[in-house]
């Protein structure tokens, strides 16, 4: 991996890109996504990570990656797909949406990169990443992995044949050539339904809402496991026709029994003078969509609630449970069935599933301990460490109970060189908060993260405006015609 890449590089390069169509005069059209974007020689597509270098189409983006993080599946919105299960996030750079909300917008809007945030990857360095810290699914997310189809596709091929899940997060604004190449290296799919309202999603989005159902159809049909959510931005879409028009697509084009998600927002990008959803909305949403038939309906981005919790739809058994970003699985055996009558819980196992390594005490190393309190709605972190050592090392980490309690010590091993970054997350109503433990040959830091599938690209140590409710940096609309 290449530690603060040049973004010269990536700007300057290009890979052979797929779904390419040739036309006169050097002109090549983008077939990735619905807009179909004709592009000139010298020029870039909506999402200015696909480029026409010499009358073909390229990618700008393959490899160059936010950081790899370790996170658990839950913060994909998936939470029927081995519950609890660590993954490694991979994101990218650039967007085919342009959403007014967006959470990501450093990253998914190519032209505010910053060096500091991108790094570089091959196919064989991402697996041998989640083989070495026995992660079983990777997940392509973040700003939208439809924008880097190429690495997408050739890594998870790789991924295929070691034997990991491959999930993918995306608005999934795509075309159908593009999901037959998905289909069949991909297992998950949480689909971000931003709307049901067309006018909304030019306006906000700026994309169009049909291909999206259309996509989502299609991967249901073919078999693959699907979840879908849509983000309730307060005074826009939390509201009960919001709720109901989720409800409908989802029962009568996909199917009753698969997982729908009602996301908490935050204020974001270009979007900061509104506030958090109100709970008691999201609440409604889920209590619509459930006597509309729904079977597995959840709230996302919210704590201290039953309805996050999965529950058999046959004999009521309490199957899972979770807080937060972390799930603890009760009654569900290895066949996704409920463990007391037997019911289809529509819940896809991994076998051979491991607990990650863990020691009561901490060793009597050199190591430097650091604690981060949970304040408010911020109540996950980003730990970045890197070892700067010429041998493998170890870092610890455990939440902080009130009470004095105190759990297990997590342990991350670290090859010479390596730098890994991994969530931490309140996991019950009584965390404090987090404290990691770092050899005084390492570096570390931590990122505070607003809201799941958040990627921070400020460290704790800069502070945060707003406090709990809009994360740093704050985007400054740009002077017009200088953009």
């Amino acid at each position: 991996m290449t530690q603060g890449a040049v973004l010269g590089g990536w700007r300057e390069g290009g890979y052979p890109a797929r779904l390419e169509e040739r036309l006169a005069d050097d002109v090549v059209r983008c077939r990735l996504s619905p807009r179909n974007c004709r592009i000139r020689p010298g020029q870039h597509g909506f999402c200015r990570v696909r480029a026409n270098r010499g009358g073909r189409l390229v990618s700008l983006n393959y490899g160059w990656s936010v950081h790899a993080t370790e996170e658990t599946v839950e913060t994909e919105a998936v939470f029927h797909y081995e519950p609890g299960a660590r993954i490694l996030s991979m994101g990218n750079i650039g967007c085919m949406l342009n959403c007014d909300y967006c959470h990501n917008w450093k990253t998914s809007q190519a032209r505010y990169v910053e060096d500091k945030d991108v790094h570089h990857y091959t196919p064989e360095q991402v697996v041998d990443i989640a083989l070495r810290h026995d992660i079983k699914v990777i997940s392509w997310t973040y700003n939208d992995p439809v924008v880097w189809h190429e690495f997408v596709v050739e890594t998870a091929r790789l991924a295929q044949r070691k034997g990991i899940v491959n999930l993918y997060k995306s608005a999934f604004f795509i075309s159908p050539e593009a999901i037959g190449e998905l289909l069949p290296v991909i297992d998950i799919f949480s689909i971000s339904i931003k709307s049901m309202d067309p006018k909304y999603y030019r306006r906000i989005t700026k994309g169009w809402i049909e291909p999206v159902l259309e996509g989502a159809e299609a991967v249901h049909r073919a078999g693959k496991h699907v979840e879908v959510s849509t983000l309730m931005v307060t005074d826009l879409s939390d509201d009960e026709k919001t709720a109901r028009a989720m409800a409908t697509f989802v029962g009568e084009r996909l199917g009753a029994e698969v997982p729908t998600h009602f996301v908490r927002f935050h204020p974001d990008y270009k979007m900061t003078d509104t506030t958090r959803t109100p709970v008691d909305r999201l609440e409604r949403a889920r209590r619509i969509a459930l006597d509309m038939g729904l079977r597995n309906v959840y709230l996302g981005n919210v704590y201290d609630t039953e309805s996050t919790d999965t529950r058999c739809h046959g004999c009521g058994e309490l199957l899972v449970t979770r807080y937060g970003l972390n799930a603890r699985v009760l009654g569900v055996d290895a066949e996704g069935r409920c463990l007391e009558c037997r019911a289809d819980a529509n819940m896809r196992r991994i076998p051979g599933m491991t607990a990650p390594p863990a020691v009561p005490e901490l060793p009597d190393d050199d190591l430097d301990v650091a604690t981060f309190e949970w304040y408010g709605d911020v109540r996950a972190v980003h730990v970045q460490v890197r070892n700067d050592s010429a041998r493998p090392d170890r870092v610890y980490h455990r939440r902080d109970r009130a009470g004095h309690e105190r759990g297990e010590w997590g342990v991350i091993g670290l090859r010479p060189g390596e730098s890994y970054r991994f969530i931490a997350a309140k996991s019950a109503a009584d965390d404090r908060g987090v404290a990691v433990a770092v050899p005084r040959t390492c570096t570390s830091s931590l990122h505070r993260v607003f809201d799941r599938a958040h990627f921070p690209t400020s460290g704790a140590e800069e502070g945060a405006s707003g406090s709990d409710v809009t994360p740093l940096p704050l985007f400054v609309r740009p002077v017009r015609g200088k953009e």
